[in-house]
This record gives C-alpha cells, sequence and structure tokens, in this order.
C-alpha cells in the first residue's frame, strides 16, 4: 500500500487567494500609474482677472501719455503691438541669432510661447508687468518733472521779426521746400499694385534679386519685410545711381529739381547679409576684401546697407564720404552705439586693405538725427528702413515722411518692385 493520498485543498479557500492576489497587483499597478496632479487655488482666476486689469490699466495710462506727449497718432491696436515690439526689442539675446538665410517673423515665437522667451531673458529681467509699470513711471516723470531753467532771452516777437526774413532765405537754400506725399497712387497704378499682389510665382527680377509673390505679400499692411524685399529695393536703388552716373540726369529730390541740378549720388549698396557676415566672422574671416573687388568704397559719395539687429529689428546705417559721418536711422530710437564702433573698425580694416595704410578719422562723427521718423506699431520698421536709404541715396539730409504715409509707401515700394525701377514722382 502505498502513501495516504493528500488531503483536498479546499475550494474556497483557493478562490479567496486568487483574489486576494488580484487585489494587491491591481493595487500596486494603480500606485504606480497615478498622477497626482495639484489643484489650482481657489482664487487663481480672481488674481488672474486682477493682474489683467491692472495691465489693461498701465496701457491706457501710456497710450494717453503717448498721444499727449509724443503726438501718437496710430490706433490702441498699433499701440499694443508697440509696446510688445519695444518690450521684446528690450529684452532680446545679446548674441545674435542666425536661424536662416532669410529674415523670419519671430513675433509668432515671441506670442505663442511666453515660456521659451522667459527662458532666453537674464535673471534680472523685468517682466512685462513690471517693465510696462517701468515705462510709465518714466513717461509721468518726464511729463511731470519741473521744466529746465530758462535763460533770459528777448521777447518772442522781437526775435521773430529779426530773424524771420533770415531764416527763410538760410531754409529755402539748405532745404527747398519739398512737396508733401499723396494717399495714394494714381488710380491706374493702383489697379496695377492689385494685379501685383494676385500673382503666382516670381513677380520681377532685377540685376541678381528676384522677388516671388510669397515676398511680395510682405508689404500688404501688417507684415515685416524679409531680405529679398529689402535686397531688391537696394538693388533698385543702386542700379538708380549706376543710370544716373552714365546718363548725366539731374536729381529729382522728392518731387522738386535741385536748384544746383546736382545728381543722384554716387552709392554703394550692401545687402543684407553683409551686416550678418561682419558681425559674426569679421573682415579676415568672412573675407570681406571679396565684396569690394571691383568697387573702390572710397570713391563713393555714401555707402547704404540695412542692418539686422539679432532677426528681430531692421535699422539703416550708411557711411557717408561727403559728409565724413558714420550714420545710423532707427525708427524705434534705441541705442546703436555698437553699429558705429562696428563700421569704424569695418572702415579701417578695408582701407589697410586697398589703400594699405590705416584710415584716416580726423573730422569724422557718429551721426543720429534726432528727428528721425519713428514707427507706432511693431512691424513697420523694414519700411522705414527702405525709404531712410533711398532718400539718402539722393542726398537728403531730412525725411518727409511719417507713420501715416507707410500705408502709401508700401504700395508704392509694391509698384516699384513689380515695374523693376523707382518712381520719380512724391
Amino acid at each position: 500500500m502505498g502513501p495516504p493520498p493528500d488531503p483536498p485543498i479546499s475550494t474556497s479557500f483557493t478562490r479567496s487567494t486568487s483574489v486576494l492576489d488580484k487585489n494587491l497587483q491591481s493595487l500596486k499597478m494603480g500606485q504606480q500609474s497615478r498622477l497626482y496632479k495639484s489643484r489650482p487655488h481657489i482664487y487663481v482666476d480672481r488674481h488672474k482677472q486682477e493682474l489683467k486689469k491692472k495691465l489693461e490699466a498701465t496701457k491706457d495710462a501710456l497710450f494717453k501719455l503717448a498721444q499727449q506727449k509724443r503726438g501718437f497718432k496710430s490706433g490702441r491696436k498699433d499701440f499694443d503691438s508697440y509696446l510688445d515690439y519695444s518690450y521684446m526689442l528690450d529684452n532680446s539675446e545679446k548674441k545674435a541669432r542666425f536661424t536662416s538665410p532669410s529674415m523670419i517673423d519671430l513675433r509668432a515665437e515671441y506670442a505663442s510661447n511666453e515660456e521659451k522667451v522667459r527662458a532666453r531673458r537674464n535673471s534680472d529681467t523685468l517682466n512685462r508687468e513690471q517693465w510696462l509699470e517701468k515705462k510709465l513711471e518714466i513717461a509721468q516723470k518726464m511729463l511731470n518733472g519741473p521744466r529746465p531753467f530758462q535763460a533770459w532771452s528777448p521777447s518772442l516777437d522781437d526775435l521773430r521779426l529779426r530773424q524771420r526774413s533770415k531764416d527763410n532765405i538760410i531754409d529755402q537754400r539748405l532745404r527747398p521746400r519739398r512737396l508733401p506725399l499723396p494717399s495714394s497712387l494714381p488710380p491706374e497704378d493702383e489697379l496695377k499694385v492689385d494685379s501685383l499682389f494676385k500673382q503666382s510665382g516670381v513677380v520681377s527680377k532685377f540685376a541678381r534679386e528676384q522677388v516671388s509673390d510669397k515676398d511680395l505679400v510682405r508689404l500688404m499692411p501688417g507684415s515685416w519685410l524679409n531680405d529679398e524685399i529689402i535686397n531688391f529695393y537696394g538693388a533698385l536703388i543702386l542700379g538708380r545711381s549706376d543710370d544716373s552716373k552714365e546718363n548725366g540726369d539731374n536729381a529729382i529730390v522728392n518731387g522738386v529739381a535741385s536748384p544746383k541740378k546736382s545728381k543722384i549720388l554716387n552709392v554703394h549698396y550692401f545687402t543684407t547679409f553683409f551686416w550678418q557676415k561682419l558681425t559674426r566672422d569679421g573682415y579676415e574671416k568672412g573675407r570681406l576684401a571679396k565684396w569690394t573687388k571691383k568697387v573702390d568704397l572710397f570713391s563713393k559719395d555714401i555707402v547704404l546697407m540695412p542692418v539686422n539687429h539679432n532677426n528681430t529689428h531692421w535699422t539703416a546705417a550708411a557711411i557717408n564720404f561727403r559728409q565724413k559721418r558714420i550714420e545710423s536711422y532707427d525708427s524705434m530710437f534705441l541705442d546703436r552705439s555698437a553699429v558705429f564702433k562696428v563700421l569704424r573698425n569695418y572702415l579701417d580694416a578695408e582701407h589697410c586693405n586697398k589703400k594699405k595704410t590705416p584710415f584716416d578719422f580726423t573730422g569724422w562723427e557718429d551721426y543720429v538725427l534726432k528727428d528721425t521718423p519713428q514707427q507706432e506699431n511693431g512691424y513697420d520698421c523694414g519700411v522705414f528702413t527702405c525709404q531712410f536709404l533711398e532718400s539718402l541715396s539722393r542726398g537728403e539730409e531730412t525725411f518727409n515722411f511719417s507713420q501715416d504715409d507707410i500705408p502709401y509707401l508700401r504700395r508704392r515700394m509694391a509698384w516699384e518692385i513689380g515695374h523693376s525701377r523707382l518712381r520719380t514722382d512724391p
């Protein structure tokens, strides 16, 4: 006889053991997969609404001060874009970004990803609310602060009678009266511009530049200009200068012939990529001597170039040999001391390369025009830059346009690019 058989296992005990194992397993899985989320404070929505109201109140106060102090004519929507653009420029990276061969519109990047913007800032950078409050405080101090001491002077009537005749004569000699810009092109040209915006593919070619429909659409209201538009316009300026030298045509300065019948200036234009090459690689590493291999830069009246600041803002710069000036024109009127330093170093390196001697800066100055036209939004800097360059190529010392003229100038530029020539009417 063998060993006695094992006692039968209770079915109820087996069932209870399996249920216990399943409960333990599900409990472990639940602990591993459970994610605890922190609940927002019960007053967080109210706090956000209060901050939003405070932010809007600050913007309203700044808008009223801008209208009162600066004569700001644009609407509140444009003013908000101007504040956002100014805030972005103040907090832009110190090191330049070269993300693509063509300037991209970074407004969407700054608007859609606030966390990415904050990651770029320095630790001591003000947030948007603090920045607006600081701007408001500065503006109020300037407006309400004590007026400067008035020195003794003759009465206003005496000065007017004494100087009126002399001033009129001097003004006519230095700045002949210029015609105001129109509000629109002639009707047939307006129709032509509308048809240009409807074209597809390559719209126009000139010299080595070309503009496609995707580029031309940037001349419609509310868009930033890219390298293609600005370089095409610069090529037109350079082409007009070359034609003027060959044909001996007299200049028409803003619709008024110069009393001395001076010609269009002898201009050299550097493309938007020149500044990028100069600031990123330097004169030697960037091999910039080859850029002027067939050009004697020092025989020109003026050298013009658009400047792209950190891929966020356009300004115009010039080396004016006639006036012995390094010039910078900025529609946001920010500090551009770095522009003067870079161009002085370039001018000296170019002279050493071509003339084998250092450049003589005796009598030269860094020049900023106090009455430079200013933009009133966050997207017209490229148009201002093109118009600065075009006016400088005609020997203008001042500019006869403002923010009010930009809608007309955008359509005028579209017509000029579509016809590959600059207009001679105002």
